[in-house]
Formats: structure tokens, sequence, C-alpha cells
């Protein structure tokens, strides 16, 4: 069982979705999150269907991210093994609040996405 996670934060940065390969499409945004006097600056990405969830929203919106951590080894062309963690978000809800109810937009993105790692390959793109 995948274990979930949340974040709270400010939507700092929304980039345009990305086709990767005809089979595979991506879209990443960057959570700004306050840490003490320092401000982070977390990036997280949708994937297929899920690109359009960023539709709903605008650059300093206050949002909570559920999502998933993932990571994968790659081998690159020189042969080393390399690896790669994503912060891969299944649901974004408006506000910081995860005790209100969510809006009713929201709920057609409730189902995280199957914990098990992905059969598909991709050649020799490391994500």
């Amino acid at each position: 069982m995948a274990n979930s996670y949340e974040a709270v934060g400010k939507i700092y940065r929304i980039y345009d979705t990305q086709q990767v390969k005809d089979t595979f499409r991506k879209r990443e945004f960057v959570l700004e999150m306050q840490d003490g006097n320092y401000p982070q600056h977390i990036k997280f990405q949708v994937t297929q269907d899920r690109c359009d969830l960023l539709d709903r929203y605008q650059v300093g919106q206050d949002v909570t991210v559920f999502f998933n951590l993932r990571g994968r080894p790659f081998t690159n062309r020189e042969g080393q093994e390399v690896f790669f963690t994503n912060l891969e978000a299944w649901r974004l809800q408006s506000g910081t609040s995860t005790a209100a109810a969510p809006p009713a937009q929201d709920y057609s993105q409730i189902t995280p996405p199957p914990s098990s790692p992905s059969t598909t390959t991709f050649d020799d793109v490391p994500f």
C-alpha cells in the first residue's frame, strides 16, 4: 500500500503540460511552503489525465496537495545507475485546511493512483 502525504502552501509556479512520449504526458508545478524564516519551493508533478487539474488553480493561490513519493533507478548512457524521486500529486484542494470538506469540483480526483511501479518503458527518458 502506498503512503500518501500532503503539503500546504501557495502555488508559486505552474508549467505547461509536456508530452514526453506518445502515451505519457506530465505537468509540473511549484509549491511555496513556509519553513520557519525561509520559504521552501517544492516541485510536484501530475501525469496523464491529472494534468488538467492545474487549470483550476492560479499562481498565489493557497492549496493543499495530496501526493505520493515515487522513485526509481535509471541507467544512463554511460552505464551509471542514477535514482529519480518524484512527488506525484493526485489531488489538489483549495485553501489550507484539510479539516474542511474539499470543493465539489475536486472530488473527481479523490482516488490515488495505484501504488505498483509502472510497467511502461520510456527508452532513455529518465522519468
